[in-house]
């Protein structure tokens, strides 16, 4: 007999491939980029960041791969964070695994549900038959054959068994039917983690943009100021190693244009490849990250939310109950059992004089000795509730880590913000002053590129840390099983340029 928690078996593997049991490495990946110790300026340049590698080279999650459909349309195509949302909700890999898995537990609901339903058979045969009567104990004269035939036998039978009570299939489909709830459940989950790895790339790709622009701008401020100190050297005001440094400080911002341009093209072929649009699809995301300080939570509603929404603490709870139908199924193949067999049928040695027959049987069957067979299922599906019990205390646990850390997360990014945005207009004041000490001769273009130094380290931890902001949120959302419900990135676009454009 199959377990009856063999049915899970389709969700379970689902729930390991897309990661239900833990943060998908994308979360991950962006938690550690949003987390990151802010930048220092430092004197003669900058360096660049290291690639955003991790999250791109996680091609075995599938909730980062994609079904693509179609091909590329000319142009660019206009993309909201809804927009891309409701295209992974169709076309991302997770999603696909998790729906055919969802099947096939249905499949397996009805496989169990078989052992408690009527089941019938028709019967159609021909046969051309030699019986000896010996072999029945009929005697035969001696020096008799005790042979009969050959004869033809013709046969129309119609056979029907029905389990009046069998308690081991009455609790096997329990669990198949609990076993397919589990299923649904993990679906949903799979959809919000799919909700939130689409709208994690998207905030990262527009963070992508953000940094693009600022470098952009930085690098117009830092050809500007080379074009200033090469005049000024040719008046005879500055010395020529003014030209020189200001050439450096242009040449690094170069250096950090092509950096983030290249960052920006991976950071949206990830969001492409989730949400299933061809690789080759140019898109223009029109959602831009923005501050919209998080709605106050108190951690009491904020885990009372996530015990009643969490899609995986459904799916755990409804295998739990699964795993003690299990146990009683197990229990049940020890007791009596009752079956009702017919068969009805017109047989004759031609098919044009067929005679009715029937048969109608009665069975109680009462299991006296099955070799410890009881004793081990039973013993299998004790472990096996234990296990499914420990699972979903330690998932309460997690939920309620993950809700604690996620609002911490919140209110210390809502503060960097303040900090950083304040820093960012600093430092952007000091690079006016610094310019107008140079050009006055006052001070040489050491104070100006420390300034734009400062300036670039400056906006570099304010695009940061708004996008930690946005994506704590999210990660709050996702904690407490409303990621789905999330729209934190609608507005407009962070500012990346100060006065005289030189942000």
């Amino acid at each position: 007999m199959t377990h009856p928690l063999s049915a899970a078996g389709p969700w379970l593997l689902a729930a390991a491939l897309v990661g239900t049991a833990g943060p998908a490495p994308a979360r991950a990946q962006a938690q550690a980029q949003a987390q990151a110790e802010p930048q220092l300026p430092r004197e003669g340049g900058s360096p660049l960041p290291a690639p955003g590698a991790g999250i791109f080279q996680s091609g075995q999650n599938p909730l980062l791969g994609g079904v693509p459909s179609g091909q590329a349309t000319p142009g660019t195509l206009a993309l909201s964070l809804a927009d891309a949302v409701a295209r992974g909700l169709a076309r991302n890999l997770g999603i696909v695994l998790g729906e055919q898995a969802r099947l096939s537990a249905a499949g397996g609901r009805w496989q169990a549900l078989s052992g408690v339903l009527p089941s019938a058979a028709l019967r159609i045969s021909q046969a051309r038959e030699e019986i000896n009567l010996q072999e029945f104990g009929f005697p035969v004269p001696p020096g008799e054959s005790p042979i009969i035939g050959p004869f033809d036998v013709s046969a129309v039978h119609l056979g029907v068994s029905l389990p009046v009570f069998d308690y081991a299939a009455i609790q096997g489909a329990r669990a198949g039917g609990a076993a397919e709830a589990a299923a649904g459940h993990s679906f949903q989950d799979v959809r919000d983690l799919v909700v939130y790895t689409v709208s994690s790339l998207y905030l990262q790709a527009v963070t992508a943009s953000a940094r693009i622009d600022a470098a952009r701008a930085q690098l117009a401020t830092a050809q500007a100021l080379y074009d200033r100190a090469a005049t000024m050297k040719q008046a005879g005001i500055v010395a020529g190693i003014e030209v020189l440094r200001a050439q450096v400080q242009l040449q690094s911002q170069q250096q950090r244009v092509i950096f983030y341009e290249n960052e920006r093209a991976k950071a949206r072929l990830a969001l492409v490849r989730a949400i299933g649009l061809p690789l080759a699809q140019e898109v223009q995301l029109t959602d831009q990250g923005s501050y919209v300080p998080a709605e106050a939570a108190t951690l009491e509603s904020a885990l009372q939310l996530a015990y009643q929404s969490r899609e995986d603490l459904q799916a755990a709870l409804a295998l739990v109950r699964a795993a003690e139908a299990s146990r009683q199924a197990a229990i049940g193949t020890g007791l009596p059992s009752v079956r009702v067999n017919a068969d009805i049928g017109r047989s004759s040695n031609a098919w044009d004089s067929l005679l009715g027959t029937y048969a109608v049987t009665a069975a109680v069957t009462v299991p006296l000795f099955q070799g410890g067979r009881v004793h081990g299922r039973l013993l299998q599906a004790d472990a096996q509730l234990q296990q499914q019990r420990a699972q979903v205390e330690d998932l309460r646990a997690r939920i309620e880590f993950e809700v604690r850390s996620a609002l911490l997360d919140v209110r210390a990014a809502d503060e960097r913000v303040g900090v950083a945005r304040t820093a960012a207009d600093l430092a952007d004041e000091q690079l006016v002053q610094a310019q107008d000490r140079f050009g006055a001769g006052v001070a040489s273009n050491i104070e100006v590129v420390q300034a734009q130094e400062a300036l670039a380290t400056a906006t570099e931890n304010y695009i940061s840390a708004l996008f930690a902001h946005n994506l704590a949120k999210l990660s709050l959302a996702r904690a407490t099983g409303t990621a789905a419900e999330w729209r934190g990135v609608r507005g407009g676009a962070p500012s990346t340029t100060g006065q005289d454009g030189r942000r």
